[in-house]
């Protein structure tokens, strides 16, 4: 879409907002919190627990366990918090959408109520940590709301809240919202929480060092060795030996056979932070129907509300132009709300199982000595939460209530069983469509800012011109399993539609399971 296009769509954006949508700044946590730094990995060193990852579940296992007297290590291969974490709109809430019925219709009453449980406790050890470690990192108390604008999801509604009903869950069924959304039905789930994550794992982080754990950014973690003991194997050649490795990166960089590759698919959403014109009420709020639609709130350090309106959920690499998808969030926003400014631009990438539950705990029974945490499907303050506490208490021995419901191993065939099939089949015809689609732009026609498929000496390539007029070509075959890349125009990669590898306009790894870079073109 041109310049032309977009003027004339959003007139009713100031110079500031349409700006925005072209030059993203980081996430606003990101940009109002001063993290610590860390040097690479130099050295071969010796601890009790290795932990791969950054981000909140790596974080939570390093400062339980780095309180309760283990020697611990975390590597992370970019900056700490720079993944999910830190583009995390920061709900912390047991009230994972339209989610309960559904596990009793799964896996029955008692399944559901471990699962509720699970997340409420890890909502309560936030509590505790922020009264204990005296963390500043605006935590509020909210009720949490999904809502119904349509006779189906209605009827949703109501089945979600007997569930609530027949498994003891504080809650209510209501009829309006305090926001501006005309609704069939809502069910709320009473006394959720929401906070700043940076604010809080900056707490998290200082008592890691203080009790001796030692962390390590810009890392690349390559391979796993067990021999007699279990070796973290670097990009650049240096081992973390240790008793126990614990896998925290979004998508295990460690597969170990337990192909999970195949048990899980990546979803993109887009956030925007917004100053609104009318008053934000308070709460939690996301409907029940696609596309999704989340708001909460945030208070800034000038104290004013930055209402953050998330959703517009499509599988990686596919879908339309993604630019577009903020569009559409801006114009919900100014529909309910009324827009002031749009200072703050991102989107987040989350991991989806195959029937929605989190795999937390052992990689599979070959590795006992390797443990992962993923598959969140945007719900991580909870569920990365509870994996820091699941995945310590694995290591430390202690007997957790919860370590069925999460097992990595388990395959149940409905849903299980379907959702492997058609994940599976999806990935064959977007690998089939790549291969087959013709390149459909010519260097010479691809300005400043823009990108396209094309062919360069023969083959494939993906072309990228930045603001400068400089030309960046990639060979679109993604190094994870040769899908092809599509671009993603709203944050300015390419996207792999098969596996959900990401990577940046010179072809460097943003996100997995892709290991090596894009090849570059000449």
């Amino acid at each position: 879409m041109n310049e032309m296009i977009i003027e004339g769509a959003y007139k009713k954006m100031s110079d500031q907002q349409n700006n925005a949508f072209h030059h993203a700044p980081e996430p606003y946590w990101r940009e109002s919190v001063e993290l610590p730094a860390f040097s690479p990995l130099t050295d071969n060193i010796d601890v009790d627990v290795a932990i791969v990852g950054g981000g909140i579940a790596g974080l939570t296992a390093a400062y339980i366990l780095s309180k309760s007297g283990k020697k611990v290590a975390v590597i992370e291969a970019n900056k700490l918090l720079n993944g999910t974490t830190g583009h995390t709109t920061a709900k912390v809430t047991a009230q994972h959408g339209l989610f309960y019925d559904e596990l009793i219709q799964h896996f029955g009453e008692e399944f559901a109520r471990k699962y509720y449980k699970a997340n409420s406790e890890a909502i309560q050890f936030v509590r505790d940590t922020v009264k204990n470690e005296q963390v500043e990192c605006d935590l509020t108390t909210e009720d949490a709301h999904v809502y119904s604008q349509t006779e189906k999801y209605d009827k949703k509604v109501r089945k979600e809240y007997e569930a609530y009903q027949t498994l003891g869950i504080e809650g209510d069924l209501i009829n309006t919202l305090p926001v501006n959304i005309p609704i069939k039905s809502a069910v709320v789930m009473k006394n959720q929480a929401q906070f700043h994550p940076l604010k809080y794992f900056k707490k998290l982080i200082d008592s890691i060092t203080q009790n001796g754990g030692q962390i390590f950014e810009g890392t690349v973690a390559k391979d796993i060795k067990e021999n007699t003991s279990t070796s973290v194997v670097t990009k650049d050649g240096y081992h973390v030996h240790s008793q126990k490795v614990l896998v925290c990166t979004h998508f295990p960089f460690y597969d170990g056979m337990g192909f999970y590759f195949t048990r899980m698919y990546a979803e993109r959403s887009y956030i925007l932070g917004v100053k609104t014109k009318k008053e934000y009420p308070g709460g939690l709020y996301i409907n029940a129907e696609n596309p999704t639609r989340s708001l909460r709130y945030t208070t800034t350090k000038d104290g004013e509300k930055l209402v953050l309106v998330s959703g517009d959920n499509h599988k990686t690499g596919q879908g339309e132009d993604t630019l577009e998808h903020y569009r559409a969030l801006e114009e919900f926003t100014e529909e309910v709300l009324g827009i002031d400014e749009i200072p703050y631009r991102w989107s987040a990438q989350d991991l989806y199982t195959l029937d929605k539950v989190p795999y937390i705990g052992q990689l599979n029974k070959n590795h006992p000595s390797v443990f992962v945490a993923t598959g969140f499907k945007k719900w991580g303050m909870t569920s990365g939460t509870l994996s820091g506490q699941l995945l310590s208490d694995l290591v430390l021995g202690n007997h957790n209530l919860y370590k069925d419901v999460f097992d990595p191993s388990r395959f149940v065939a409905d849903p299980s069983l379907k959702k492997f099939f058609k994940h599976n089949l999806d990935v064959a015809g977007h690998f089939i469509k790549g291969k087959l689609e013709n390149p459909t732009r010519h260097l010479d026609d691809i300005q400043n800012g823009e990108a396209g498929i094309t062919i360069v000496n023969g083959q494939r390539a993906g072309a990228f011109r930045d603001e400068n007029g400089t030309l960046h070509l990639v060979d679109t075959t993604c190094t994870h399993l040769g899908c092809e890349v599509e671009w993603n125009h709203g944050d300015h990669t390419w996207d792999c539609p098969c596996h959900g590898s990401r990577f940046n306009i010179t072809g460097d790894v943003i996100e997995g399971p892709a290991k090596k870079p894009l090849k570059k073109v000449e």
